[in-house]
């Protein structure tokens, strides 16, 4: 697939979007691509929509991770499907802190917020009020799940990736971590910093970074070569925006849906990989996959670890049985 279709964003206005603690936000942007074509019924509504969320430092493109299966020839290909993947709320060029401009004076939100500002969205821009369904990845699989349990009949299926019903033990610690670095800096200024925090946010971004890979991937790496991955991840998260990642975390430190997953009616595929050092299967994906009464459950390898859902279609075969059922 051409990297243009994932460099070619649109941009849609809400008028003003509310949050839960009701705040309101006026002219909120959405930055977001569609691959494929709608379908509609005699009654004018889309029947082929399927919408991808991404983890939290993605943004429309990541549904790139999930290429194989969107291809001209994969299971959920857009000559089949109208697929959307948005930026979401809280993602820079969607509206955050950083894009609108109002730092820490944005209001803020739970993951509750960027499911409804996505349903918001697609009623506002497609009058959709119902999907065929919607694949999360990481942070997104949170987006999807919250859905699914907040609106059980909005979509026909849900699909976790690499992902899980709540924040707690070390996910909880990383991103406090993540955090705690940012506001040690005196320049944070509770968030009205003048100028880009940058040296801070390379030393955010490096603490994370014995984690998105497996354990054996790291063992294979010279020093040398680890000491240049580490500075390239730092590079890459001084481009960031400081208000942007504490917003994100505080978003996701809040997310505990244990007890509402028995609202969840519809299909779920939830797929873990074992060497996922974020979200263990035995911690997050198998416990899961029990308090949800109509789902499946899958688990592969993979050396790449979190980041491994480019592999998925070491899976392909169970993801093409579960889709059967519901596509």
């Amino acid at each position: 697939m051409s990297s243009e279709v994932f460099s070619n964003p649109m941009y849609h206005k809400l008028k003003e979007f509310k949050f839960k603690s009701g705040e309101i936000l006026k002219d909120a942007v959405v930055e977001y691509i569609t691959l494929g074509n709608p379908i509609y019924d005699d009654k004018g509504n889309i029947t082929n929509a399927i919408v991808y969320c991404h983890g939290s430092s993605g943004d429309f493109g990541s549904i790139r991770r999930i290429e194989d299966l969107i291809c001209s020839d994969g299971l959920l290909s857009q000559e089949k499907y109208f697929l959307i993947s948005l930026s979401g709320l809280g993602s820079p060029n969607s509206s955050s802190p950083s894009t609108s401009n109002l730092k820490s004076d944005f209001p803020q939100f739970t993951i509750e917020d960027m499911v409804n500002f996505q349903k918001c969205f697609l009623k506002d821009k497609f009058n959709i009020n119902h999907i065929k369904g919607i694949i999360g990845n990481s942070m997104g699989g949170f987006l999807a799940l919250t859905l699914v349990s907040k609106y059980p009949d909005f979509a026909d299926f849900a699909v976790s990736l690499v992902s899980s019903y709540k924040v707690a033990g070390h996910n909880y610690a990383m991103g406090k971590q993540m955090n705690d670095i940012i506001l040690s800096d005196p320049n944070y200024n509770n968030g009205n910093y003048e100028k880009p925090l940058t040296e801070t946010l390379k030393l955010a971004s490096k603490s994370m970074y014995t984690l998105g890979l497996s354990r054996e991937y790291y063992r294979s790496l010279s020093n040398e070569e680890i000491n240049e991955g580490m500075e390239e991840l730092a590079l890459d998260g001084s481009e960031d925006d400081a208000n942007d990642i504490i917003y994100r975390n505080n978003a996701s430190h809040s997310y505990n849906i244990e007890n509402e997953l028995s609202n969840i009616k519809i299909p779920v595929l939830i797929i873990a990989i074992n060497q996922d050092q974020y979200f263990p299967p035995e911690l997050d994906a198998v416990p899961m996959s029990k308090m949800i009464k109509n789902s499946t459950l899958v688990i592969y390898d993979s050396i790449l670890g979190h980041i491994g859902s480019s592999e998925i279609l070491k899976v392909e075969d169970p993801i093409k049985e579960f889709l059967s059922k519901v596509v």
